[in-house]
């Protein structure tokens, strides 16, 4: 197969395309009639499609990924030169970039210690599953192996990770799912649940506790959480319930489960989400930002507790953690995430991103005074979500068809957001946004104007 093409004529790529791939989060009938989008280059914030568009992306490569922006030589570089000396080598035995950047990541988490690499987001999630069905076994004869997870909040896309989804339309039709997992509610105020709550972020927490008591504390080995829900529509902690999370894990000895595959790595203003609220994790998974796009990585990070239930016993077969991941073992992950962290430290990107968050949380709320369709805007950082209701007053959602029609107006501009998309029904009505680290004050006031031209648009 010739695989050269005329990047002036990408004729036979588009055909490629409409002809063998099967692409992600979308129903293929749309296609029928209209050219498959093909995305052919980025710089810094911006991306050109086949047709030579420009669009400047709001959402990071779609899924909150490229935190550095496109078009980083020095990373490609690093890449590049680890493959030539050592590409790959199962992880039962070290590899340079793997050693180096392990050490770097765990400077960045304090109370931390350990680094494992995986495949994926939802494998490196589904990897801290398994550490607690197994300490279960080590410790209490199986029985302490529930693990909770929250309404809202999503964990990946294996049959074990939507085992642990709160988001019932991502989940419909692949069940049954694995036994053991249970749901706690969400911690969203604006649909806030205890009407008689006189302090939101504790009768929230304490709804985890109810869920722990009514299951038997004795029975419930791990809890998952996102530090901000993402795709179930960007949603903030309430003050106080982290606190009391943290509180409620030590008195009934569950092991704390971070997921920041989508929080990790600078997203929020800090190196990891968790880190503004206090949190002591047992487990800290992440994947999407650690090397930015740039090369697949993942990794589950844990405590020297943690690991030394898994060696305590080496006379026993059974006593370490017998798990791999295949590309857990490429060299090209941590090269790139090496690099990738270096620009963020040293462009001073997480300052960036608490300014430009301030900015775009500004610029929404002032079209919040203007478009009564903002119900609510809430983020961290550049992680930042507007909910569209009918009426602020009973809060009803805005269809999701005129939400899908703001982010196709959007693109239409050039301007590439998000939405929650078949996550919650009835609920798929959040904007999305997440621009990359580097974002600049004319960037987000670029994405701004778009989503108010967008809503003028649609609602009027």
């Amino acid at each position: 197969m010739n695989t050269q093409f005329n990047s002036n004529d990408l004729t036979a790529v588009v055909e490629a395309d409409r002809a063998h791939l099967w692409h992600h989060l979308m129903q293929h009938k749309a296609l029928d009639g209209t050219d498959p989008r093909i995305i052919v280059e980025g710089r810094g914030m911006r991306v050109w499609d086949a047709t030579g568009k420009e669009h400047i992306d709001a959402v990071s490569g779609g899924v909150w990924t490229v935190n550095v922006g496109y078009g980083r030589e020095s990373i490609a570089n690093a890449v590049r030169d680890q493959l030539v000396q050592m590409n790959f080598f199962a992880n039962s035995a070290g590899s340079i970039p793997g050693s180096i950047f392990a050490g770097k990541l765990i400077d960045k988490m304090p109370g931390m210690s350990r680094v494992y690499y995986t495949n994926s987001g939802s494998e490196a999630n589904e990897k801290a599953f398994k550490m607690v069905r197994q300490i279960a076994h080590k410790r209490y004869g199986g029985k302490k192996h529930k693990i909770l997870f929250r309404e809202r909040d999503y964990h990946g896309s294996t049959i074990g990770t939507m085992s642990a989804g709160g988001q019932p339309e991502r989940n419909a039709q692949y069940g049954p799912y694995t036994p053991g997992f249970v749901q706690v509610p969400h911690c969203l105020e604006y649909r806030n649940q205890y009407d008689d709550a006189s302090d939101y972020g504790i009768r929230a927490a304490d709804a985890i506790e109810e869920v722990i008591l009514r299951e038997g504390p004795d029975t419930v080995g791990g809890l998952c959480l996102e530090p901000v829900t993402a795709g179930g529509g960007v949603i903030t902690p309430p003050e106080g319930y982290w606190e009391r999370v943290q509180e409620i894990c030590k008195k009934y000895d569950i092991l704390l489960h971070i997921d920041e595959v989508v929080c990790g790595i600078g997203r929020t203003g800090t190196w990891f989400g968790y880190q503004n609220y206090g949190i002591k994790p047992d487990f800290v998974t992440m994947a999407k930002g650690v090397a930015s796009g740039y090369a697949a990585i993942a990794c589950m990070v844990t405590t020297e507790e943690v690991f030394e239930m898994f060696k305590s016993d080496d006379t026993d077969p059974m006593n370490y953690f017998r798990d791999i991941s295949t590309f857990g073992g490429c060299t090209a992950g941590p090269a790139a995430a090496i690099e990738n962290m270096r620009i963020i430290e040293d462009e001073g990107l997480l300052d960036n991103t608490l300014k430009m968050g301030d900015r775009l949380m500004n610029n929404l709320h002032a079209l919040m005074d203007k478009h009564k369709i903002i119900g609510d805007v809430r983020g961290k950082g550049l992680f930042v979500g507007a909910e569209l209701v009918t009426d602020r007053t009973t809060k009803e959602p805005a269809p999701e068809k005129q939400v899908g029609a703001v982010v196709a107006d959007c693109m239409a501009q050039g301007i590439v957001i998000g939405a929650t998309n078949r996550s919650l029904p009835g609920f798929n009505n959040t904007l999305c946004l997440s621009p990359a680290l580097i974002a600049t004050a004319d960037d987000i006031d670029q994405i701004s104007d778009g989503i108010d031209k967008a809503l003028t648009r649609v609602f009027g």
